[in-house]
């Protein structure tokens, strides 16, 4: 797999994420600067880490969504090409029109760290194929604009169309239906808040995030 990890000024997770690439595929990614206009050639993953693009302002992931290469990721998602947002990932893919709806200021606000239960909605996904169908995974969550929202026809609309990846088991940032990860209608693009990369080997705690980069690299090879 020849993936590509997107580095923004402020992003804090860049290498956390390229390292888990590299473990579970065996070959580092390309870490892609925001400035460039294209992605490295034969990319067939792309990963948008977490952090505070642009120290959030304006509001969280919006300055990154505009960046020169934002255009390239949105060409290639719409080849098909897998893109995963992790936390400030998911708010740039939102923010970059990928995936719809908003990521507001938690409901408490407050700063959220801390591991959280999680429920796989759907198992069919290239993201979540490792997974079974309600299964419930513990995955890390470190977010102050982690509240999932988007109106009620499109709440409804990635319900019926099995859109929904993650939902949070319990009350975590005031997200609408307790969404935690969503897939756009391809199913090629996932954004989520918790972070897998962070529940990858048996040190982190846990390893329920392995299984995502494991079937991701199953499904792409």
């Amino acid at each position: 797999m020849k993936s590509a990890v997107l580095v923004f000024p402020g992003s804090n997770c860049d290498r956390d994420l390229a390292v888990a690439i590299e473990t579970v595929t065996g070959r580092a990614p390309a870490m892609v600067w925001h400035r460039e206009s294209e992605l490295p050639q034969g990319t067939d993953f792309i990963a948008i880490p977490g952090g505070f693009s642009y120290g959030d302002y304006l509001r969280s992931g919006a300055m990154a969504a505009r960046s020169p290469i934002m255009q390239a990721v949105a060409e290639a998602a719409g080849k098909g090409v897998p893109v995963l947002g992790v936390c400030n990932g998911f708010q740039v893919l939102t923010e970059a029109g990928l995936l719809p709806g908003a990521l507001m200021r938690n409901a408490g606000l407050h700063f959220v760290c801390r591991s959280v239960g999680l429920k796989v909605e759907n198992s069919q996904s290239i993201f979540t194929s490792a997974y079974q169908a309600g299964e419930e995974i513990s995955i890390p969550v470190a977010h102050h604009d982690g509240n999932y929202q988007a109106d009620a026809e499109t709440l409804d609309r990635l319900d019926g169309e099995g859109r929904v990846a993650f939902r949070y088991t319990g009350e975590v940032n005031g997200s609408a239906r307790n969404i935690a990860g969503i897939l756009n209608s391809a199913g090629n693009v996932l954004g989520m808040m918790p972070h897998p990369e962070r529940a990858l080997e048996p040190a982190h705690g846990n390893t329920d995030g392995r299984r995502l980069f494991e079937g991701l690299l199953e499904a792409v090879s």
